[in-house]
């Protein structure tokens, strides 16, 4: 037989070979198939041209890189099998929807309802519904009351009622927010981790999840919104200091890890500005003017000296603000402040922004990289979960073993059913191959498993040895077979069956697996994923291995 009619004959067999064997790299190999990215590796862009100077208050940044062990596999462990914390908490807010605004007052009306309710810009949100062309306005406050919500509105020139206004955020926020933590968690290098959203007594609960931290570090991490500004502190009138917020959370493109300069005996985290270029514009080339009309480019330059009384009315200071924190600041350099008076800085719009510790320095990274939550979380109402690690260890050496018995025991029962190792061993093999691929599959897109996973594990073990027992029954179930023709037209008639059975399967679990209902979702995305593995790899790759050793010809 040469190779084409080998290919032709086996390619199931192959196929699932290849499979299994894509699955032992994504499980063994280091590093998988995909690389688990870092922050915590060196910096790659270099710094630009700027000078750190006089460094003053602390940060209050938490965040940390979290070196995990996941021992001799690639497998991410979930809080049942790793130990950790989950913690559920409402989002701090109040929303008015279906408001008649004109566009070209949106943002009149957005500064009214800061200034009413004397509140940041960043606890104000006005979004727009694309389909009835409506508002929806979203104060962050716990101080703020849905009376003063509607006269805040009201002032705004915005025909609204205390009945228009309902305690919780949008949908769009919660989402916005879901994605921001998830950011955050992955950043600062927590495998395992993972973030949702539940309805817990008619009310919108942030559900996050995370190996190895404490409730008490995971609600620091949480009540860190990450809202990071570059502000200009510059001499006004009279003496005084002016401050303005020069760059927003928005405005900063690529965030390189942090960088230790030994020089200044300081970290700094390497930023690119976006847009720029005189054509573009954009926040670069805004940056750049900006900077050339307040004089931090000609009598601004090396002169911060923030939090200097006696250099009142005559410090020029960039200084980085974390959550309304100065964490940093620093004056222009000379090299930097020549390529913006040539207004060529915005063609390569790169520059550092300081830390005073390594710590504020990865926080200051992971807030940028992430971005900042939209709305804080009310940790006074939040409810928490713990599972200790030598708990979760537990879990784990008890899910092997009753993974283990559940082999056995299927095997047992297939030997007493056939009493032929032709038929008995490939069920077996292949049964435990299609269980190999899907703990590649979660390997390589490091999906966490906990205890739900396993169970959804055993049981793919289970529905999958009921379909090849119902293959080799319908079969043998006229006798020895020796014709392939007889045993493919045997074949289709059971995988019709086990067809249909699998289709019943994923119809009856798809609500769990799409509906967002906690540990049940993971049972569910298991067990789908192993149905679909078995029909379209697992069961024709076992009908060829019974043809090659059933038949004659």
């Amino acid at each position: 037989m040469g190779l084409r009619d080998f290919v032709k004959a086996y390619w199931r067999i192959i196929l699932l070979v290849v499979f299994v064997g894509v699955a032992l790299v994504a499980l063994f190999i280091p590093g998988g198939i995909f690389a688990d990215d870092s922050i915590a590796g060196d910096g790659t862009a270099a710094a630009q041209n700027g000078t750190v100077e006089n460094g003053t208050e602390n940060g209050t940044g938490t965040a940390a890189t979290v070196e995990t062990d996941q021992g001799w596999t690639n497998l991410v462990y979930g809080l049942s099998l790793d130990g950790g914390t989950r913690v559920s908490a409402p989002v701090v807010g109040m929303t008015a929807e279906g408001l008649e605004i004109d566009p070209s007052r949106e943002t009149e009306v957005t500064r009214t309802l800061r200034d009413e309710l004397d509140l940041d810009r960043e606890n104000v949100l006005l979004r727009q519904d694309a389909q009835s062309r409506t508002y929806t306005a979203e104060v962050f406050s716990e101080n703020v009351s849905q009376a003063e919500f509607a006269g805040a509105l009201q002032a705004a020139g915005v025909d609204a009622t205390e009945d228009d206004v309902r305690p919780g955020v949008t949908q769009a926020t919660r989402d916005e927010m879901i994605r921001t933590i998830e950011s955050k968690i992955n950043e600062a290098g927590l495998s395992g981790g993972r973030v949702s959203q539940a309805d817990i007594g008619g009310e919108y609960y942030i559900v996050t999840e995370v190996p190895d931290w404490t409730p008490q570090q995971l609600r620091d991490q949480l009540s860190d919104r990450g809202i990071v500004e570059v502000v200009a502190h510059y001499p006004g009138e009279n003496g005084t200091q002016v401050n303005e917020t020069v760059l927003e959370q928005g405005d900063f493109g690529r965030v390189s890890p942090p960088e230790y300069n030994s020089e200044r005996d300081s970290y700094e985290v390497p930023v690119t500005v976006v847009g720029g270029g005189q054509e573009n514009g954009g926040p670069a080339t805004e940056f750049q003017q900006r900077m050339n009309d307040l004089g931090f480019t000609t009598e601004g330059v090396g002169q911060c000296n923030y939090g200097n009384p006696n250099a009142e009315g005559e410090s020029y200071c960039l200084l980085t603000v974390v959550n309304g924190e100065v964490v940093d600041s620093h004056s222009m350099g000379i090299d930097l402040a020549n390529s913006m008076r040539a207004e060529q800085w915005d063609e390569d719009p790169r520059f550092t922004m300081g830390a005073q510790t390594q710590q504020e320095a990865q926080s200051l990274s992971i807030n940028l990289r992430a971005g900042s939550l939209t709305a804080p979380l009310d940790f006074e109402n939040d409810q928490s979960f713990t599972i200790q690690p030598a708990l979760a260890d537990q879990f784990k050496v008890y899910s092997l073993l009753i993974g283990i018995i559940s082999v056995i025991a299927v095997s047992g029962v297939v030997y007493l059913r056939y009493a032929d190792g032709r038929v008995a061993a490939p069920m077996i093999i292949t049964a435990l191959a299609e269980v190999v691929i899907l703990l590649g599959f979660a390997a390589a897109i490091r999906m966490p498993l906990g205890l739900p996973e396993v169970a959804g594990f055993i049981a793919v073990v289970g529905t999958g040895v009921d379909d090849l027992i119902i293959i080799a029954d319908e079969v043998m179930s006229e006798g020895d077979v020796n014709s392939r023709r007889v045993f493919e037209s045997r074949f289709r008639k059971a995988f019709w069956v086990i067809g249909a059975a699998a289709g019943t399967t994923i119809i009856a679990l798809s609500p769990l697996a799409v509906l967002n209902l906690g540990d049940l979702q993971g049972f569910a995305i298991i067990t789908i994923l192993g149905v679909l593995i078995g029909v379209l790899i697992t069961r024709p790759a076992y009908g060829d291995i019974l043809r090659y050793l059933l038949t004659d010809r």
